[in-house]
């Protein structure tokens, strides 16, 4: 077990955040915790990291174990680039490498069969083993294959300091893929990631070697990563087996289970309790009846089931319905900072329909929703009679110096106060919450407080950038309800692929500096997309093929060319086969220099040391020839 907690229990001042939690997170277990905002889970993994330590209880670590955690927003700071920020990772495996190349000059140098050649023979022997275990040899292929999968293709250079923050968070995850600690946590490590990162992301923690605790608001990401379900509620602390659309089904069981139990006993219970009442002072059944009141003194009384709080509920509607034609793109270019995002954009929406706006970060996916809303590009038309509200992920719209109730009143001065409590306790902010300043909030009360803002504004039109980060999992499924139910138009930027799943008709994508629109929701899309690759692979593996053929009937033109390429191909063949032979040889010899029985014997090191240095030189000429003649 790499990680233990024994009847952990924590409080702020008299606020108890949990108690009584007992689990363990086991080598290469797949965890997913889970619980709605407040409920404590980055408490509980502030006492895992050693952050804060219980008010009772015990929490014990494997010894040695490394702990990696990504947070919400785990970014940092650094000059560095993004390459030079990678390799810092593998210092130590870069270290060795040089280690060995200098122990191997300074054996070559000293005198065979003197202690400090005895010496150096045997760091050499360590400093092997050390890269073998460590695979240092391929540490820049493992830092390529992870930057690549993150998203970081072609921004090797960059300066850290010089990208978004959402950026530095999937940097930050790319660091920890590579540190391989023994324990990764991520809290909430899909927000920033695209769609074609994120199944990059599920596949290489598929075979990810440490064990990893993930909590995250991604269905989608649960069902496919976790093992195991973790959920924090009402202070305790419960463990379901299988991933998140199994714990469903466990967690609903055991609710109905419970309740019943419940129910029983209290049945029980009456029934003993009305035949005391009517029986005790009656000489005839007075001893009954105390039989009855012992049954009920020995019951161990079971608790009334807990109820979570009701979800928030939201409800769009509208007041002036539009022309048909709500939004149409026609010849849109579109930049940002000289750098072109789209070009000749394509775009029309009907109303009533539902469209998910997807693509890389990068691409310029929030930029045409703010161009949209700005409404002075002549390549945008917006139909009659629309009413545009928009929902924006960083919430720039929001005045961080208000009272929640303030922000939501002051743009609605003609309603009530009750009628301004009402519409945000309907989106899960009560009493205790209405006169905190905006600039405060969780990410999850500013996702609430914009989006009863929302709700609010009675568009038509719904613009949505994001607008499940931050929430938990009953309050997405309750705006994802409310939305299926909204008959305006909807356009909406989302990570959640559950989400766009369940909401869009039609996917338009941003790839390329294309707009492209596929009609028939998400699966299709993604059935498309698929479809695509294949056929890009395929051609060109065609294209490859018939370069191939053009080069080779180019070079069969004459006789004289005819029987040169033979020759060259007959060379070839056989420099890669003494290239094969020398390397299994050097292979042999290395073998024969870190065995430990030959340690002792200096002469055999001199003259395996000796040969190694032959077949350097033999297999650098070899290299350097077989690039000519290719």
């Amino acid at each position: 077990m790499i990680i233990t907690l024994e009847n952990a229990a924590f409080s702020y001042g008299d606020n108890l955040i949990f108690s009584d939690v007992n689990f363990a997170v086991n080598e290469g277990e797949r965890v997913g915790l889970i619980g709605a905002n407040g409920e404590g889970k980055t408490t509980l993994i502030r006492l895992i990291c050693g952050g804060i330590l219980p008010d009772s209880g015990k929490v014990l670590r494997k010894n040695g174990a490394k702990i990696g955690y990504l947070e919400q927003s785990g970014g940092y700071t650094s000059g560095n680039t993004v390459y030079g920020e990678m390799l810092e990772v593998f210092s130590a495996e870069f270290a060795a490498i040089e280690k060995l190349a200098a122990l191997s000059q300074k054996l070559s140098e000293a005198e065979y069969g003197s202690r400090e050649y005895a010496a150096i023979s045997s760091q050499i022997e360590s400093v092997n083993g050390y890269i073998a275990s460590h695979d240092c040899y391929n540490a820049e292929v493992k830092i390529k294959t992870v930057l690549n999968g993150m998203g970081f293709s072609g921004k090797y250079e960059q300066v850290v300091d010089t990208m978004s923050g959402g950026e530095k968070t999937r940097l930050k995850l790319a660091r920890l893929l590579l540190e391989e600690p023994d324990l990764l946590i991520l809290d909430e490590p899909t927000n920033h990631l695209d769609i074609t990162t994120l199944f990059w992301l599920e596949d290489y923690l598929a075979t990810f070697k440490g064990a990893i605790l993930t909590v995250s608001h991604d269905r989608y990401f649960l069902d496919k990563i976790c093992n195991r379900i973790l959920e924090i509620e009402n202070k305790k602390l419960l463990s379901f087996t299988g991933n998140y659309s199994k714990y469903k089904v466990l967690k609903a069981e055991l609710n109905a289970r419970l309740l019943k139990e419940y129910e029983a006993q209290q049945e029980e219970r009456a029934k003993l309790q009305d035949y005391v009442d009517r029986n005790i002072v009656r000489a005839t059944t007075a001893k009954s009846a105390l039989s009855r009141v012992n049954r009920l003194e020995r019951m161990e009384i079971l608790e009334k089931p807990y109820t979570p709080p009701k979800a928030p509920h939201f409800k769009f509607t509208y007041e002036v319905s539009p022309y048909e034609n709500v939004l149409t793109i026609s010849g849109l270019n579109l930049e940002i900072g000289g750098k072109r995002l789209i070009s000749g954009g394509q775009l029309n929406i009907k109303r009533g329909k539902k469209v998910a706006l997807v693509g890389e970060n990068g691409t310029g996916k929030t930029t045409l929703l703010n161009e949209i809303l700005r409404g002075n590009n002549k390549s945008i038309e917006l139909g009659r009679y629309v009413n545009i509200a928009f929902y924006d992920q960083e919430g720039k719209n929001l005045n961080g110096e208000n009272t929640v109730m303030a922000e939501l009143w002051d743009r609605h001065l003609g309603l009530t106060q009750t009628e301004v409590r009402s519409a945000l306790a309907r989106a899960g902010l009560f009493e205790e919450d209405m006169q905190k300043i905006v600039k405060t909030l969780s990410g999850g009360e500013r996702a609430k407080l914009a989006l009863s803002i929302l709700e609010s504004e009675k568009g038509n039109f719904l613009l949505l950038d994001e607008p499940t980060n931050h929430l938990d999992l009953p309050a997405r499924e309750s705006l994802e309800s409310a939305l299926k139910e909204f008959d305006g138009t909807l356009l909406f930027v989302s990570h959640d692929r559950y989400f766009i799943s369940a909401l869009s008709e039609t996917v338009a994508e941003i790839e390329d500096n294309k707009l492209s629109t596929y009609d028939g929701g998400y699966d299709f899309y993604t059935a498309e997309k698929k479809r695509q690759k294949e056929e890009r692979l395929r051609a060109e593996q065609e294209q490859e093929f018939k370069k191939r053929k053009e080069a080779e009937n180019l070079s069969y033109r004459s006789k004289k060319e005819r029987a040169e390429e033979a020759k060259r191909k007959e060379r070839i063949k056989q420099i890669e086969a003494d290239i094969c032979r020398n390397e299994a040889e050097e292979a042999r010899l290395n073998d024969e220099l870190a065995d430990p029985a030959n340690a002792a014997d200096y002469k055999k090191v001199q003259q395996i040391t000796t040969e190694l240095q032959q077949i350097k030189i033999t297999l650098d000429g070899l290299y350097k020839e077989y690039e000519e003649v290719l």
